[in-house]
């Protein structure tokens, strides 16, 4: 018997066709972690997911703000409030999107993706990433490159593992293709995933699991538009508030407005919350390894982990979900 098998209920899958296991939630480092949030809330935070069996914390180069900063942030949490743990966690991190200046800041080739990654490595104080993803396609570095430098990284000790994140379909195919031809398989696929957002259902959920690699989503949550957060308005401290972001007043439509406002409805006949709900509607598809999520406090994290009570959907929620959305 595997050894996972003799603890029941565990909140653990194993990754596509890898015998790493990762956690059905894990904690996202996006948001709430960089140094112009409270570095003390974002440690308890970090620490009460480890408490609670999350073992697997995403980064990228580009988080924070500003950029660089969750990284640092974690380094020092590292070292802090999780010292001597690092054989006990999955640490990940990313390069893609721009970073600094010039024509080497930005983009997916090996110049950029190696660079990256030595920073990122210092930045956090680590010796290697669990997992390094290409963060996107960038639409002009050749494929071949992409994946060739993150075979790179695995053959020089600086990650055990590589993911793509956000690549199209085709893209994605040619990548996992180089990868296993350089015996550095493409572990996990990474993208946005959630009730209001299932362009990944059409080809890169089932492009995943044909090459053996796991899927983790992120925005599980669609940026708060899942939570009863904007059921009533706009409020003042919150991320459609603020004057930039990824969740923008215009964003916040009626007919989304009234889709969650249905969903909420459903979400208490099941006696959770909306986020509960629709964190564990992505889990219930057997092809999402993990759901990654964002908190700002410590009890933020332990409410949607609720959601692991509830994966089971019966027919009529389902439909009803449907019709909701």
């Amino acid at each position: 018997m595997l050894f996972m098998e003799t603890i029941p209920n565990t909140p653990y899958a194993l990754c596509g066709k890898s015998g790493l296991y990762l956690p059905k939630i894990s904690l996202g480092l996006w948001h709430n972690f960089g140094h112009v949030d409270d570095f003390a809330v974002a440690e308890k935070t970090l620490l009460t997911a480890f408490e609670h069996g999350i073992t697997h914390f995403d980064l990228a180069n580009n988080y924070g703000p500003p950029p660089g900063s969750a990284e640092e942030n974690f380094g020092k949490m590292l070292r802090g409030a999780l010292a001597g743990k690092r054989d006990e966690i999955i640490v990940s991190s990313k390069a893609g999107h721009r970073m600094w200046d010039g024509p080497y800041g930005d983009g997916t080739s090996r110049k950029n993706l190696i660079a990256s990654c030595d920073q990122s490595l210092r930045r956090t104080g680590l010796e290697y990433f669990d997992i390094f993803y290409a963060h996107r396609y960038d639409g002009i570095t050749p494929v071949e490159e992409t994946a060739n430098a993150l075979s790179a990284l695995v053959h020089a000790g600086k990650a055990l593992y590589v993911g793509l994140s956000k690549f199209p379909p085709e893209q994605a195919r040619i990548a996992c293709e180089i990868l296993r031809e350089n015996k550095t398989p493409c572990l996990i696929f990474q993208d946005r995933y959630s009730l209001f957002e299932r362009g990944v259902e059409a080809e890169k959920l089932a492009t995943a699991e044909a090459n053996g690699a796991g899927f983790i989503a992120f925005s599980p949550l669609a940026q708060g538009l899942l939570t009863d957060k904007y059921l009533n308005g706009i409020p003042e401290n919150s991320r459609a508030a603020k004057a930039s972001g990824f969740l923008q007043r215009e964003q916040i439509t009626e007919a989304k407005v009234e889709a969650a406002r249905r969903l909420n409805t459903l979400a208490r006949s099941r006696g959770e919350s909306l986020a509960c709900m629709a964190i564990a509607w992505l889990l219930k598809n057997p092809r999402v390894t993990s759901v990654l999520l964002g908190a700002s406090s410590p009890e933020q994290l332990t409410e949607n982990l609720k959601a692991l009570r509830s994966l089971d959907f019966s027919d009529e929620e389902r439909a009803a979900i449907g019709f909701a959305i």
